[in-house]
């Protein structure tokens, strides 16, 4: 193997179970929504507990995973963040976008707990991550706050919008809709909001599919009102 040899073929070790079944809604950022839990379903061939010894004494791990939908999508030197409303360009490095050259994603995520299931083999509990349903993950590291924690550093343009945050009216006839123990999580996804940032039609309903259930609301002056519930149906 000469020097500077490329593997051509990532392995995909894992997949990521949640409640987001589509890419609306799904978090901008990992660990920025921590109510939101899920579950690292390995693959059989990884399924060995001797490969996950000592990772219960680590609070966060890295996960290094693939945009999914943007497979086989012609990436772009320059994009427009959503959330600076759709007429700035940046360059594609200088963001976070999914139509990159490889398609790959880095979050970190904080580990709940490790579970060691009779059928599945180790399955890792984990809060805060930024994946829709069924994404496929490469690789699993250990976050290490003393060299990967930088809590001083300038985020670029995102400092400008980090604190954006809708006020939520989830009237009770739609609420019981949702079981209670999802509410807190669905909520915190809402007061994210979820839309695109340069929509503000107040007209406009949206759908928000979580869990089972497909929410639709509306957004006017800066409150995010719930308009309806029903039972989420794939497309």
């Amino acid at each position: 193997m000469h020097e500077g040899y490329v593997d051509p073929e990532l392995k995909v070790i894992a997949k990521i179970h949640n409640d987001f079944p589509e890419k609306f809604g799904i978090p901008h950022q990992s660990n920025w929504l921590k109510e939101q839990k899920a579950q690292i379903i390995f693959e059989p061939e990884y399924r060995v507990a001797e490969a996950f010894r000592g990772i219960e004494e680590y609070d966060y791990i890295w996960l290094i995973w693939q945009f999914s939908e943007a497979v086989g999508k012609k990436w772009s030197p320059t994009v427009r963040p959503p959330r600076l409303g759709g007429n700035v360009r940046k360059g594609v490095f200088a963001t976070r976008s999914p139509f990159r050259p490889n398609s790959l994603g880095l979050s970190s995520v904080r580990l709940e707990k490790v579970e060691f299931h009779p059928e599945l083999g180790p399955v890792l509990h984990i809060s805060g991550a930024d994946l829709m349903n069924g994404t496929p993950i490469f690789d699993i590291k250990p976050y290490l706050p003393y060299v990967d924690g930088h809590p001083q550093a300038s985020g670029g343009f995102t400092d400008q919008i980090k604190d954006h945050r809708l006020r939520v009216e989830f009237p009770e006839e739609y609420l019981k809709e949702i079981p209670k123990e999802k509410r807190k999580a669905l909520t915190e996804v809402l007061e994210n909001d979820p839309r695109p940032g340069y929509q503000e039609d107040p007209e406009r309903i949206y759908g928000l599919a979580y869990g089972k259930k497909n929410i639709r609301f509306h957004v006017k002056d800066g409150v995010l009102t719930v308009c309806g519930v029903s039972d989420y149906k794939k497309s």
